[in-house]
């Protein structure tokens, strides 16, 4: 039995601590930002109001502080947006955190300090320095994993011992695990597939965007290969098995059919996704800068033009 502290208490993160309770491990969660899922995980029936289902009775929720992160836990787990990483790597770097780190957050981020384009586990460990970082991606809904439906990811760690050591500590017999050493590829093929599931989403019918998917599949290795990952990583389960979930019927993809009847990036958002949060559109917009001046654009043609439609909202053109 270990000690786990989740951190956020959105889908993903409310979603990962099923599988790890049922392996037998204390698992408390905590929020530092959204009233709502404070109030559903404190609450005594622990409704989730985005997985639409009740949480373990096991599951522990505390009030996120300094000494809650200072108590002994044996894996902490960060699944924040994006945007909480800079503030959780914060913390972790006043309070000296050497606890072993499991990333779920997806994304990559433009630090124009450095003019590079940093991972998240980059990011944790260059900004804040924090060390043994792993990362688990791959083709994993949220609502799926809270029914315990067949799920399968990838835990990758530079050193393949300690995302081993973690896939014992969180895998059932729903929740599959796999092993990798390219963390640089895991990161960068779980982030830009929210952009390609844009694209083909984009397309207005199967035979397009089948069409679509292998061209998308084919930058991506480009892509992966720039960032210094390895190109089999592509067609693994943060590459060609993540893209397929995100294209079959995510948020990006819908963002996608929208872009591809003609409608601009904002009139879509603003009629018929008011409230959902576009994954592939706050990336378009944080990498794009690099994007455009550092890597050969004749390389990436959908990627740049999807880009070109976010930035400047303009209409999608595509040739397929």
């Amino acid at each position: 039995m270990k000690k786990i502290l989740v951190i956020g208490g959105g889908a993903m993160g409310s979603a990962f601590t099923i599988p790890c309770i049922e392996n037998n491990n204390r698992v408390t969660i905590t929020e530092p930002y959204s009233k709502i899922f404070i109030r559903n995980l404190s609450s005594k029936n622990k409704f989730h109001s985005a997985l639409k289902i009740k949480l373990p009775k096991k599951l522990k929720f505390r009030k996120f502080s300094k000494d809650l992160l200072n108590e002994k836990f044996d894996l902490i787990v960060i699944a924040l947006s994006l945007s909480g990483i800079d503030f959780i790597g914060k913390y972790f770097k006043n309070l000296r955190i050497k606890t072993p780190i499991l990333v779920l957050t997806k994304g990559l981020k433009y630090e124009k300090k450095y003019t590079k384009i940093f991972t998240i586990s980059e990011q944790l460990q260059k900004k804040f320095g924090i060390k043994n970082i792993s990362v688990l991606k791959g083709p994993c809904l949220a609502k799926e994993l809270a029914r315990k439906n067949q799920t399968s990811v990838v835990i990758a760690n530079r050193n393949i011992t300690f995302a081993k050591r973690i896939g014992k500590i969180i895998s059932t017999n729903y929740y599959l695990t796999e092993f990798s050493n390219d963390i640089i590829g895991i990161e960068v093929c779980s982030a830009i597939k929210n952009i390609y599931s844009m694209i083909i989403g984009a397309g207005q019918s199967f035979n397009a965007s089948s069409n679509l998917f292998q061209k998308s599949i084919i930058e991506m290795k480009y892509l992966v290969r720039y960032f210094k990952g390895k190109e089999e990583t592509i067609f693994g389960l943060a590459g060609v098995g993540d893209l397929y979930v995100s294209a079959a019927g995510g948020r990006n993809s819908k963002m996608g059919s929208y872009l591809g009847k003609g409608f601009t990036f904002k009139t879509a958002k603003k009629r018929f996704m008011p409230k959902d949060t576009v994954e592939g559109e706050q990336l378009a917009r944080e990498i794009a800068p690099y994007i455009f001046k550092k890597i050969n654009n004749k390389k990436i043609p959908l990627m740049i033009n999807l880009l070109k439609t976010i930035k400047e909202n303009k209409k999608l053109t595509i040739k397929v």
